[in-house]
């Protein structure tokens, strides 16, 4: 029930990484990034992307498809560790999320519970009290959370589509980005703009992506490249199983 929904917003996060960062040509190996052309910008983006261990990520806004603005706010791995939230937009609810190892903890606020779960939803709540639910990662039911909170699912999408050159790059002029200089590169493609703003030093991470038009208007921001995911846990006395949860689920009219 929850997983899907959490597993969507990531997806919807997941292709503005793609779209923004795949080009088609191989990147030079001079560092004046600012020199290079959109393509090859946009390749170095990419693989400095696909090379991290982990990073935090903050996407929100309207992606389009008829997707009510939302928030996902997380720390993820390569390891599989995640933590952070998905706030689905217009007192739609919320849910917090941390997996680490084989165990998954999820806690949706009350919103979430009336209109997510609107059979059973207040019962769910009550029981909860507060509380997280807990699961294995192996859970199938908790399957589409826990791919959503591991890193190599983005970078999975990001390589599988190294080689789609399709729409029309553009390089914009240099701007700063959370006080970050940063070369824009554009890529337009079916009605929609999507812009990857790329550190100009370092490793030529991409520190923000947004996405304009058709229905959508979007960012995704990316901080903390390569430092380790929260590892705090909620303690025992604040969880739930979500097999005595369930279990314990109204009856379907």
């Amino acid at each position: 029930m929850t997983g899907q929904r959490i597993a969507g917003r990531a997806a919807a996060c997941a292709a503005v990484v793609v779209l923004a960062v795949t080009g088609g040509t191989a990147a030079q190996a001079d560092d004046d990034i600012e020199s290079l052309p959109a393509e090859q910008i946009a390749d170095r983006s990419r693989d400095a992307l696909l090379d991290v261990r982990s990073v935090h990520l903050r996407a929100r806004g309207d992606f389009g498809e008829n997707r009510p603005p939302m928030t996902v706010d997380l720390s993820l791995d390569r390891n599989g560790n995640c933590a952070g939230d998905v706030d689905l937009g217009k007192d739609k609810g919320a849910v917090e999320i941390v997996k680490r190892g084989d165990s998954v903890w999820l806690k949706p606020d009350a919103d979430f519970w009336e209109n997510q779960v609107p059979v059973g939803g207040q019962a769910f709540e009550a029981i909860l009290a507060g509380r997280y639910m807990k699961g294995s990662a192996s859970d199938s039911r908790l399957r589409p959370v826990v791919d959503a909170c591991d890193l190599d699912t983005f970078r999975d999408l990001v390589s599988d589509n190294a080689g789609n050159a399709a729409g029309t790059f553009t390089k914009e002029e240099v701007s700063t980005v959370d006080g970050v200089r940063t070369v824009p590169v554009t890529r337009t493609l079916h009605g929609q703009k999507l812009t990857a703003y790329v550190d100009t030093g370092g490793e030529h991470h991409p520190v923000r992506i947004t996405v304009r038009g058709d229905g959508a208007d979007a960012a995704v921001d990316f901080t903390r490249f390569d430092e380790p995911v929260p590892t705090a846990t909620p303690p025992a006395d604040e969880t739930v199983d979500v097999n005595a949860l369930l279990g314990r689920a109204p009856a379907q009219s």
